[in-house]
């Protein structure tokens, strides 16, 4: 399994928040330039971090964004579940029905196991973690 351009993207973004002061504001601009990352992308990606509530969206002359709480308390599984939403890269994991082997698949069986013990070690790892390893 692999991160999507939209995960990695919303990762770098985010671990540019956590290096910056606390009461820091950055724009999607700053964010973008820093990071590589294509700014109207971004932009698509930071509203779905803004609704979950991990990235608060400050408006006007010194708008832009921060984190809407310490990265510490804000762990890795948390931001792939808001960029990522219900989506599952792998059809069968979602719906059963999209697969002609539903009742005897061990492979799906590898990927829920698999995909259980990701999400696990994500929810230990925080954004700070990943700040701190930048």
């Amino acid at each position: 399994m692999q991160f999507t351009k939209a995960e990695e993207y919303g990762l770098f973004g985010v671990i540019y928040l956590a290096k910056q002061p606390p009461s820091g504001v950055a724009t999607l601009r700053e964010i973008s330039q820093a990071q590589s990352v294509p700014e109207k992308f971004l932009a698509k990606i930071f509203q779905n971090l803004t609704r979950a509530g991990l990235v608060r969206s400050h408006r006007g002359v010194r708008g832009g964004f921060s984190l809407a709480k310490p990265p510490k308390r804000i762990n890795v599984a948390e931001i792939i579940a808001a960029i990522q939403g219900d989506a599952d890269p792998i059809k069968c994991v979602v719906n059963r029905r999209d697969c002609g082997k539903k009742n005897s698949c061990a492979v799906r069986d590898l990927i829920l196991e698999g995909r259980h013990q990701m999400f696990a070690l994500y929810k230990k790892r925080s954004l700070l973690d990943l700040a701190n390893r930048y």
